[in-house]
């Protein structure tokens, strides 16, 4: 852990062309590798050029894009390659920080490759509360409200899973206390540990896609590793 948390600080995370300021400590991201940790959550300020890039071209990207990208490959060089961010006022500041988040997992994670999307959503993706089965999730909302998630000391777990399917979570049982769900505000970077990560199997954070406003899109990006 002191072997990890000393080359995360001496990246500096600043292998974009143009480095971005960052008004948060991203060494506070580490938290996530604690034993009794299921999710991470720090939070930044929002970027008002990335809030009007999208405003404008939400609407021009669908359901979004992904891709797969190698560790030491810029995300932004791959995107204008492909044309997946419409031009727009603002869109050098998106790419600055798909290149930051992306940066910062693989200095965490240590993978040789990422898989990234954004997510442009009109409902909830996943409105049920549930586990991943994954590693670690990197997840960052950029419009609308952020990622819900449950702490374990107020969900019975045994409510998880097809046999509550059809229930709805505040009537499953799998709520012991409401005042137990959290929300991600938006730009903050989310950690989520999931069922796959080493030693974290019957665990993972409890979490699910909050209901957006009717007149609301949601954009998201997640990025996951690949080995």
């Amino acid at each position: 852990m002191m072997q990890l948390a000393h080359t995360f600080a001496k990246n500096n995370f600043y292998r974009l062309a143009k480095p971005q300021p960052m008004d948060f400590n991203a060494l506070n991201l580490l938290d996530i590798f604690s034993q009794t940790q299921q999710i991470t959550v720090v939070e930044r300020s929002a970027n008002k050029q990335i809030t009007h890039y999208l405003q404008l071209a939400s609407t021009l990207l669908a359901r979004g894009f992904q891709l797969t990208v190698d560790a030491d490959q810029p995300v932004s060089e791959k995107i204008l390659t492909q044309r997946l961010l419409p031009l727009h006022d603002g869109r050098d500041a998106l790419l600055a920080d798909l290149d930051l988040l992306a940066n910062l997992y693989t200095d965490l994670i240590g993978c040789p490759h990422i898989g990234l999307r954004m997510e442009v959503l009109h409902g909830a993706m996943c409105p049920k509360f549930h586990v991943d089965r994954t590693g670690i999730r990197l997840l960052c909302t950029y419009m609308g409200p952020g990622t819900e998630w449950l702490d374990d000391s107020y969900a019975d777990r045994s409510k998880l899973g097809v046999h509550t399917a059809s229930i709805n979570d505040e009537e499953s049982g799998l709520i012991l206390d409401k005042q137990g769900i959290h929300q991600a505000p938006p730009f903050a970077i989310a950690l989520l540990k999931g069922s796959l990560w080493q030693g974290n199997q019957q665990r993972g954070v409890i979490h699910r896609s909050p209901v957006a406003p009717v007149d609301q899109s949601r954009v998201i990006v997640a990025i996951d590793a690949l080995w």
